[in-house]
């Protein structure tokens, strides 16, 4: 049996989903899940009972919305269904934030045994206990979509060969249902389990999507496949999902924090006192030859020439500072039955098919960098490994902190060590800045093959960084 097989669980929710900060106050969503036919569950703030708002249904389940603000305070509070959930609103101030990806694996992910796979949720959850966490930034890989590619014969052979004829309309209209019951499933059983729900209770998440939330390398597989009718639906369906459960918004809406209206690139960008989060979409628009499209480069000269904040947390769901790559990709060319990798190196932003594109999405990051207020640090995921990079130049290096993943498995130590010698060759796209990547602290390899989550901390107006290994525990903080 695959997860896509296996039924939804009955209820789902509370999670919470942060919208935006001003007038002291804290913006927020949240999003549950109910049998069709059933009430909605009542949450109540000191306000009063806030209105649940229908918003989709699929796989004989309701989502529910409910849209609200708390006070910024440290002891803010809603209750849902009869029960308290504690929210720590205060953002002005001394913040505690978390950064995770890759929460799956690409095979099989249903079927692992729920305390093995969210070990590292139920750590986090722990941590908020003991003390709050104001933010939750999901940084790529939310879920892993790709068995919704089982749902039907066409639909996998499209995936494995990509040059069959587009089915007629009938045929289509039942891929898609399939495809939509599959994901809607799926989301709703990620978020019932019990480690990452007692964290999306009661941290407000901001996401942003990355390839498995759609299929392995989506984007960056061939145009025939991209364009044929199979992978129309199969993005179309991923993407509701999306604006659904990462969003709590309708598939016909754009996110309150996307600048783009037309929702054409789904990048956002959240203000908070002292502190800009931005995240560029990198698969919306994606193609083998471009990472982003005109929409999503728009956006990023925009917020990056309106980030005046001290700290600017930027979200790269692919490493921006990396190995070099282009070595790789000539060698695959003239190994027998290596192209079916070549989708996962065109996803890197090294790749040699981006690197004008790369060149520039450096530049913009250190235009903001190097500006007398301002400190950048990049945010990756993707990997599933650890490390950190940077990238100098005439001030003060500007970092990049991988956090791979919560719950994907690690892969093998000799994976880890190979990609370390590629990192030991160095890759500089722009000479007078030239990039490192270095071990965690207290690690002595460039990458560490456990999964981790990333805690980033202000404390009197100074951000540090560490990583929490699951083996080795926390590693010493990081002085941003």
């Amino acid at each position: 049996m695959t997860g896509t097989d296996a039924g939804p669980p009955r209820r789902m929710g509370p999670v919470l989903f942060f919208r935006g900060y001003a007038d002291g106050g804290i913006a927020l969503a949240v999003l549950a899940a109910t049998p069709c036919g059933t009430p909605a569950p009542q949450l109540e703030t000191r306000d009063g009972a806030i209105t649940a708002e229908p918003l989709a249904a699929a796989a004989d389940r309701q989502l529910w919305r409910y849209r609200f603000t708390l006070p910024a305070t440290r002891d803010a509070a809603y209750r849902f269904d009869g029960e308290a959930f504690a929210v720590s609103a205060c953002l002005d101030h001394d913040l505690r934030i978390a950064f995770v990806s890759c929460n799956g694996r690409e095979h099989g992910d249903a079927e692992r045994d729920p305390h093995e796979r969210n070990a590292l949720w139920r750590h986090l959850a722990d941590a908020n206990d003991a003390r709050p966490v104001q933010l939750l930034l999901n940084g790529g890989d939310q879920l892993y979509a790709d068995e919704m590619l089982d749902v039907h014969p066409l639909v996998r052979e499209w995936r494995d060969d990509g040059d069959i004829t587009d089915p007629d309309a009938d045929t289509m209209a039942v891929i898609t249902e399939r495809l939509r019951a599959a994901l809607f499933t799926r989301y709703l059983a990620l978020y019932a389990q019990e480690g990452p729900a007692r964290v999306t209770a009661r941290v407000p998440s901001l996401c942003i999507w990355d390839d498995h939330d759609i299929c392995d390398g989506w984007g960056s597989l061939y145009p025939r496949q991209l364009d044929a009718a199979i992978g129309r639906a199969v993005f179309v369906v991923a993407r509701e999902a999306y604006l659904l459960f990462q969003h709590a918004c309708a598939p016909d809406e754009v996110p309150p924090l996307c600048p783009d209206r037309s929702g054409t690139s789904l990048s956002w960008c959240a203000r908070l006192p002292g502190l800009a989060v931005m995240a560029p979409d990198l698969r919306s628009e994606r193609r083998p030859d471009r990472v982003m499209g005109p929409a999503g480069h728009a956006f990023l000269a925009d917020a990056a020439a309106a980030s005046d904040e001290a700290r600017v947390l930027v979200l790269s769901s692919v490493p921006a500072l990396g190995p070099r790559l282009s070595w790789v990709e000539g060698a695959m060319r003239l190994i027998p039955h290596a192209q079916k990798y070549e989708d996962d190196l065109r996803d890197q932003w090294q790749s040699r098919a981006h690197r004008d594109e790369w060149c520039h999405f450096l530049r913009t990051m250190l235009s903001m960098h190097e500006r007398p207020r301002t400190r950048v640090t990049l945010l990756s995921g993707e990997i599933h490994l650890a490390t950190r990079g940077a990238m100098y130049g005439a001030r003060d290096a500007m970092h990049q902190l991988v956090a791979s993943g919560i719950a994907h498995p690690p892969p093998p130590q000799a994976y880890a060590r190979g990609l370390g010698l590629l990192a030991a060759l160095g890759e500089s796209p722009l000479p007078e800045h030239p990039i490192r990547l270095h071990p965690l602290p207290g690690q002595r390899a460039v990458y560490t093959a456990q999964r981790n989550y990333l805690m980033l901390e202000r404390r009197h107006n100074r951000w540090r960084a560490w990583w929490e290994l699951e083996r080795d525990g926390p590693t010493p903080a990081l002085a941003l």
